[in-house]
């Protein structure tokens, strides 16, 4: 573990340091090459899951051995905690020291597959030259974007923009079928709570099918698009890589993501005492007001922060989200400010809306994340229990 925290502060050091130390690239000698670098998925950290891309130059003549990483950010930038909770957050391409890159992933069990692209040496210049200038100060900084502007899409658009149509993906290549949000899902079996909180936070645009370029938002895909991709040469068309290396293979995970403190065993405990709350309630014709209270706030305020999320940030995929239906901001003020007949309206409107999501659950447009289905079966239960005694000649309206 410390051996692993000295990497990771070493590793930090190099991100910031190298781009200000290093004055001007050097001419490549024929003896270097370009990867492209590919980073395993680490289960420790949400961030990691999905692996990471980096391009990587060598030139053992001119003592040259950088990876080029578009996956580092500057926690000293303006504003950086509001524009990362707008959408705002920039990344940055940084320079590092490829043996440091390197270590730091195999120290956490990730596998690292280099790529060497097949190109000329005018080419190798002419894409170093195109990372050199992307790499300094003024213009290393780009609007990062989960889906559509990362770590690994960076890479691939460098790669198009310096070869143009000289270079090809392969017209075999086809998308997988899946969408945005079921891509993700690969990838998130050991992280449960990590896969709620997407599926919760992010709306419709995940569910739309992904392309093979919107595919490549993930290392592993870009990698294998790579594999495949062609470039014009004085002999035509050959393959891009032209060789393809296994740095260090992971040796997997042991862990299977399964704890007491999973998400069924969470939202299965909350939806069983509040559908046994519900009963006993209802069974006593009084309601428990301090529970009712309890659930307004917290689903409004969750309802509020996904409108917010939607609204009022740049986050493109919290668009349009499903989860409002149980999640409903409304529930934050509305029930403290009905009277008896307007809260048996709107508690009948959830009950049926809240039903209409569970009966129709397969065939929403959205995925919403099956965890949440013994949250939403209690809430339900909850409100139909709410309406059914809101107006019950006994109802004292106490707090049991």
């Amino acid at each position: 573990m410390l051996r692993r925290q000295v990497l990771l502060i070493g590793f930090l050091l190099m991100a910031w340091w190298t781009p200000l130390v290093i004055a001007q690239p050097a001419k490549l000698s024929a003896s270097s090459q370009i990867s492209l670098i590919t980073c395993g998925p680490w289960d420790a950290e949400l961030y990691s899951a999905f692996g990471h891309s980096a391009i990587r130059v060598y030139d053992p003549v001119a003592n040259i051995d950088w990876a080029f990483n578009y996956g580092t950010f500057d926690f000293n930038q303006p504003n950086f905690y509001l524009n990362f909770a707008r959408g705002k957050n920039l990344y940055m391409l940084s320079v590092q020291d490829y043996g440091a890159f390197r270590d730091y992933y195999i120290s956490n069990n990730r596998y690292i597959h280099e790529q060497i692209l097949r190109l000329n040496g005018l080419q190798r210049q002419r894409l170093f030259e195109y990372l050199w200038n992307n790499a300094q100060p003024e213009n290393r900084n780009y609007p990062y974007d989960y889906f559509y502007d990362n770590c690994s899409t960076r890479p691939r658009d460098v790669l198009m923009a310096v070869f143009g149509d000289s270079l090809t993906f392969s017209n075999e290549l086809q998308p997988k079928g899946l969408t945005i949000r079921q891509l993700t899902d690969l990838y998130l079996s050991r992280q449960p709570w990590g896969d709620l909180g997407i599926d919760l936070c992010l709306g419709l645009p995940m569910d739309k099918m992904a392309t093979v370029q919107e595919e490549m938002f993930l290392p592993d895909f870009l990698e294998f698009g790579m594999d495949q991709a062609l470039i014009n040469t004085a002999e035509g068309k050959k393959s891009f890589v032209q060789e393809k290396i296994i740095v260090h293979e992971s040796t997997g995970s042991t862990s299977s993501g399964v704890t007491l403190f999973h998400p069924w065993m969470v939202f299965g405990s909350i939806g069983f005492l509040l559908a046994l709350i519900s009963v006993f309630d209802y069974q006593r014709k009084r309601l428990s007001k301090g529970i009712d209270a309890l659930l307004f706030v917290v689903t409004g305020s969750l309802g509020l922060l996904l409108l917010l999320l939607w609204l009022a940030t740049d986050h493109r995929a919290a668009a349009w989200n499903y989860n409002l239906f149980w999640a409903m901001p409304l529930n934050l003020f509305l029930p403290f400010f009905l009277g008896p007949k307007g809260l048996t309206i709107y508690f009948k409107t959830m009950t049926l809306l809240l039903l209409a999501v569970l009966g129709f659950w397969v065939w929403l447009p959205q995925q919403l994340n099956i965890f949440l289905t013994p949250l939403i079966v209690g809430l339900a239960v909850r409100y139909a229990v709410f309406f059914n005694l809101i107006n019950h000649p006994n109802q004292a309206h106490t707090q049991s």
